[in-house]
């Protein structure tokens, strides 16, 4: 009897296991997932990388540019789910990384044929952070010469022609 309840436990055990690894998303990078498309179309896929650009709220769903750092990918997602969203890329900041999980649309018929993911989850890796650009005084410094250098010309074109005008007039009187 005991060998029965471990032998079906074992069983059990051994068809939830296989079950449950089957059941996870396949990780992909941008190039492999434009790449080879047509394989991962209608697949679970798992996708990381940076958030860039802009969140468009659309009505329940928002799209977001996830980018690897070759490609990025547009992610259609339920707005609720980026509400831990901080930083997205840009000139001023490093978008938040995140870990999105879904299905791989290689032409999705609801949204005019792009190609993205309908993300099921997303896993925020780490924040983003603002960037902190530091003045150029060598630049700042060769336009202000710049500048000198106009005035300097403008002054003696002014001083030339005002010179020209009064030979001009000594010499009518």
């Amino acid at each position: 009897m005991i060998k029965k309840v471990i032998g079906c436990s074992v069983l059990i055990g051994s068809i939830l296991f296989l079950l449950c690894v089957t059941c996870f998303a396949q990780a992909s990078s941008s190039s492999e997932l434009i790449n080879n498309a047509k394989e991962y179309d209608g697949r679970m896929v798992s996708y990381s990388g940076e958030i860039i650009g802009d969140i468009m709220i659309r009505k329940e769903h928002a799209w977001v540019n996830v980018n690897d750092g070759k490609n990025a990918i547009g992610i259609w997602i339920k707005k609720e789910q980026i509400k831990d969203i901080i930083y997205t890329g840009s000139y001023n900041a490093k978008g938040d990384l995140v870990e999105i999980t879904g299905v791989f649309n290689r032409s999705c018929v609801e949204h005019g044929g792009d190609l993205d993911i309908h993300a099921q989850t997303i896993t925020k890796i780490s924040s983003g952070n603002k960037i902190f650009h530091a003045l150029n005084t060598r630049a700042i410094k060769f336009a202000l010469g710049l500048f000198c250098m106009a005035l300097l010309v403008f002054f003696l074109k002014v001083w030339q022609s005002r010179r020209s005008v009064f030979k001009i007039t000594r010499s009518l009187e």
